[in-house]
């Protein structure tokens, strides 16, 4: 099982631990660049596919590292939606 497939088995528990460094891990092996542009931009970070141009916004955790329930819901949906999960 690649590490990809182990992210995607991870997110798909919803866990209460999900990471965003592990958000950016398994969007990027999907074809999403990470672009947190303009020095305003702060917490928000938009994750834009290479091809397709979708976007997936999130809001980069703080203090801790761990995304929120509804960020892992929207992110599963966002991946489902573009059919990669």
């Amino acid at each position: 099982m690649s590490k990809q497939d182990k992210l995607v088995e991870r997110l798909l528990q919803r866990p209460v631990d999900f990471t965003y460094d592990e958000a950016r891990t398994l969007v990027s092996r999907f074809g999403y660049i990470e672009d947190n542009r303009g020095k305003t931009s702060g917490s928000r970070v938009a994750f834009i596919h290479k091809e397709t141009k979708h976007i997936i916004r999130l809001h980069k955790p703080h203090p801790c590292n761990v995304l929120k329930m509804y960020q892992i819901d929207e992110l599963i949906e966002a991946l489902k939606n573009q059919e990669m999960i």
